[in-house]
């Protein structure tokens, strides 16, 4: 997968993009052809830089609506020659979430749509989620036909089809087709049994029982991923946790300087857990080691230390004026853990994400949310203009949090655009934020936002509240 091109943000198309409040405000005042264009291209090449966490289709869905936009676009997308040769379930899966919710809005196109993708489309199960929750039982009932076309009979197609039952998000299609298809009723009731027979099939081979056998088999892997890499030093830190013993700390503390990759993280994780007094100079050592796989390690163990020994250390890897990895990693420790006199600190490591890796930069979550628990006002600059550039609706939705505990201008500025925010949590705090008193347009969008059946039930609670206090 390619990163989404994101148009500049004061743009319409970037605006949208980012999923801003002022996206939908502006659409509405744009030529519609414009506003249409924008928002069709929107839908059917998704900006979302993680589509799993965060929110379009409700936003989309809305301006669809308002705009009484046409649908030939989204059909356009779904049913062209590629669905065929990119099954990637992202590619469909931003329009599916639309047609949803705009089914659920009454739209009947929307629905009449989803039902011929579930037929004939590559993320059927996706458009079969989406439709088990607005379609009626007869039509679900028509949809068997094609769908259990697609799983061949035999062992193979067998499995295929428990498969798809197993991991259905909205099981009620499928247990609608149980009651006339004995296939169906079969897989359902197998489905359940399959995750377990893997667990039990697994032959994965297991360390012996003591400390050097456990270091040994934290090794026993050629290249794999960071991510296995990892998960197979965690199963060894907790292997450590069991087993080793305090005459085995010579022997941790050797693994933890000088061993490989394997051991060494291990013995690391395990001291860090266990916040041993060496344990924040093996940290430094080992985040400045010339092995990329030691050193990321290094730097997420930092994170997860507490207590007071590790923060006055954080406090003076954070201050180094040349900044670097290790003093970045202190300053998010710091977000999360340090004291208000820390705010410079977590500040200058906030400026210095955005210097080097932009406002999108992994790891600014962590210092946005920790300038607003530390209450760093000189940080509002900054925040301000995470929120206006970032192309992430969640660390958006971040920096609105600490804009309205730090920024006396919020009620009045940010949390009247963040009322038509992508992010149900940003439309939340805007409703709880906002300054109602002499704004026509905020009251009016209060009052929609309570009177709209696909607005989440958080921010329906959050908007009659402020509504019923006046």
């Amino acid at each position: 997968m390619f990163e989404p091109a994101i148009a500049p943000s004061a743009s319409l198309l970037g605006l949208l993009q980012r999923g801003r409040g002022d996206g939908t405000l502006h659409a509405l005042a744009a030529e519609r052809a414009d506003a249409l264009a924008a928002l069709e291209h929107c839908v059917t090449c998704d900006p979302r830089r993680d589509w799993q966490v965060e929110n379009r289709s409700l936003y989309y869905a809305r301006l669809y609506m308002e705009l009484e936009a046409p649908l030939q676009g989204l059909e356009e997308h779904l049913l062209q020659v590629e669905d065929m040769l990119d099954e990637h379930e992202c590619r469909t899966g931003l329009a599916l979430a639309v047609l949803g919710r705009l089914a659920g809005y009454g739209r009947r196109d929307a629905l009449l749509l989803l039902r011929r993708y579930a037929a004939v489309g590559s993320n059927w199960a996706w458009a079969l989620d989406e439709l088990a929750l607005w379609d009626d039982d007869e039509a679900l009932r028509d949809l068997a036909t094609p769908v259990l076309a697609r799983f061949a009979p035999g062992p193979e197609g067998d499995a295929a089809l428990r498969a798809a039952v197993r991991e259905a998000y909205e099981p009620r299609p499928w247990h609608l087709w149980a009651l006339t298809h004995p296939r169906v009723a079969a897989a359902t009731e197998q489905a359940p049994f399959d995750l377990w027979q893997r667990q039990l099939d697994r032959s994965a081979t297991a360390p012996a029982w003591s400390t050097p056998a456990v270091l040994a088999w934290a090794d026993e892997q050629g290249p794999t991923p960071q991510d296995v890499f990892e998960r197979r030093v965690a199963a060894a830190a907790r292997c450590l946790a069991a087993v080793a013993a305090p005459a085995d700390r010579p022997l941790l503390l050797e693994a933890a300087t000088s061993a490989q990759d394997g051991a060494r993280c291990a013995a690391l994780r395990h001291l860090v857990d266990h916040d041993d007094e060496c344990a924040p100079d093996l940290v430094e050592l080992a985040a400045a080691d010339t092995s990329h796989r030691t050193a990321a390690f290094a730097l997420g163990a930092l994170a997860r230390m507490r207590g007071a020994r590790i923060t006055e250390r954080a406090r003076v890897w954070a201050a180094d004026p040349e900044g670097g990895p290790l003093a970045d990693a202190a300053g998010r420790l710091l977000a999360a853990v340090g004291q208000p006199a820390d705010g410079p600190l977590v500040v200058a490591a906030l400026r210095r994400g955005i210097f080097t890796d932009g406002v999108d930069g992994e790891g600014l979550a962590v210092l946005v949310e920790g300038v607003g628990r530390l209450a760093a006002t000189t940080a509002v600059p900054v925040l301000r203009h995470i929120y206006a550039e970032t192309s992430s609706s969640q660390l958006r939705g971040s920096a609105a949090r600490s804009l309205s505990g730090l920024d006396p201008c919020f009620p009045t500025g940010a949390a009247v655009e963040c009322l038509w925010d992508c992010e149900e949590a940003t439309r939340e705090l805007a409703a709880r934020h906002v300054l109602t008193k002499g704004d026509g347009k905020v009251l009016d969008r209060l009052r929609r936002l309570a009177a709209d059946p696909g607005e989440e039930a958080e921010v329906h609670a959050a908007v009659r509240g402020r509504l019923s206090s006046g």
